[in-house]
């Protein structure tokens, strides 16, 4: 098991996108140990920020330093998913799940164990179909079975792009409080269009707004995640998300 990673520190990040500038000497600190949401409307930059995080972006599309609080890289720290589940079709969901192994060469002592993930899987509803491949799946199969393979692979920092976005309403639900079990401790950023979501399962909520993005707002849950999404206090700071989004702006 990986010791927790600390705060990352981004410091004056610029980006441009088709010659039009998205990121502007913008600096914030994603708290380490914490789920770190980040919230805006479509286009306005998330993605590209959690590519440049988990170091997909070459060094020359951006401008600016993201690194650990002590300074060191975040290389070999981070797991990462993506919207689309990215599954190799002619594997089943176990060897998808455990597509690390093979990727990275571990040894037998160092990989991810067949039993580990049978027993991940089964908690996310997987159990019955672990021969099947991709194209036998629905989407939300899929996106469980991606979710599984970046659970399994254990790393301090973990990156979520709209992990749950094709998930029903029930089975996202689960998948929130099975996800919340299985990243206590680690630093989470996650992509999330959706408010509700975003107040169930932060610690802090970080709002984009466009079209230049300098910096980020704020709004800090009043009470622990998991929250009930019927709670009045949670509702009352919903208002409050959908307001800061509603005075933002997307790229056209």
């Amino acid at each position: 098991m990986l010791h927790t990673a600390g705060d990352i520190h981004i410091q004056n990040f610029c980006l441009s996108y088709k010659e039009k500038q998205v990121f502007e000497n913008f600096s914030l600190c994603l708290e380490g140990g914490k789920w770190n949401v980040l919230l805006g409307r479509s286009g306005v930059g998330k993605s590209s920020l959690l590519k440049a995080i988990a170091g997909l972006l070459p060094p020359s599309f951006y401008k600016g330093t993201i690194k650990t609080a002590d300074g060191s890289s975040l290389s070999g720290q981070i797991s990462w998913m993506t919207q689309d589940a990215l599954l190799l079709p002619w594997l089943s969901v176990l060897q998808n799940a455990l597509i690390g192994n093979k990727l990275r060469q571990l040894s037998e002592r160092d990989a991810i164990s067949d039993k580990q993930a049978r027993s991940l899987l089964s908690d996310l509803g997987l159990e019955p179909y672990l021969d099947m491949k991709p194209d036998s799946l629905s989407g939300g199969m899929r996106q469980r079975t991606a979710l599984a393979r970046t659970l399994l692979e254990d790393h301090p920092i973990v990156l979520l792009d709209e992990p749950f976005s094709a998930l029903d309403a029930i089975t996202r639900a689960e998948m929130h409080d099975l996800t919340s079990h299985y990243l206590t401790g680690k630093t989470v950023v996650m992509i999330t269009h959706d408010p509700l979501e975003a107040l169930k399962l932060s610690d802090i909520i970080y709002v984009l707004k466009g079209p230049v993005i300098k910096s980020a707002e704020t709004l800090t849950p009043s009470s622990r995640p998991l929250r009930n999404i019927k709670d009045s206090s949670l509702l009352q700071e919903h208002e409050v998300l959908m307001k800061q989004l509603s005075d933002s702006k997307a790229l056209s």
